[in-house]
């Protein structure tokens, strides 16, 4: 199990379907930012607040699901985007429950000013936290958010 009290802590940045196409996909919701912008500004503040952030983006369900079981024992929290998959997967929100990591929720998007299915996340009861509505702002802040409770927790 790893220690929360050990410099720096170490965050998974997990991205979900159609995130890999920031950028390009509906800026006007979206934002002008690549993923890859939005993971160099994740990494930027993580080393201000000494966090080690390790982004992983899939398209697939069961990468996703997998990739937070791998992060027991490999994380110290989660810091997730699941994009379509926020308003639709149990195996999501079940994943998060199994590991039990401290997890918050972000959206670039405000979800609830959106489509009314956009409107409830399986995500949202086991997660600390959720920040959305505030562009890639969202991911710093929740990542500071994150940080935050960690280090206060330990």
């Amino acid at each position: 199990m790893l220690n929360s009290t050990l410099q720096p802590l170490s965050i998974l940045a997990l991205h979900g379907p159609n995130l890999n196409l920031l950028g390009q996909r509906e800026p006007g919701i979206y934002g002008a930012l690549t993923l890859a912008e939005i993971n160099r500004l994740l990494e930027e503040e993580g080393f201000k607040i000494q966090a080690k952030v390790f982004s992983v983006q899939s398209n697939h369900e069961g990468i996703l699901v997998d990739t937070i079981h791998a992060a027991l024992g490999q994380h110290h929290g989660i810091l997730i985007n699941a994009g379509a998959y926020t308003h639709t997967s149990v195996a999501l929100r079940d994943a998060i429950a199994a590991v039990n990591l401290p997890t918050v929720e972000v959206h670039l998007s405000n979800i609830y000013r959106r489509e009314d299915f956009r409107h409830h996340s399986y995500i949202a009861p086991v997660a600390i936290g959720q920040i959305s509505g505030f562009g890639e702002q969202s991911y710093l802040l929740g990542l500071q958010a994150l940080v935050n409770h960690l280090r206060v927790r330990s």
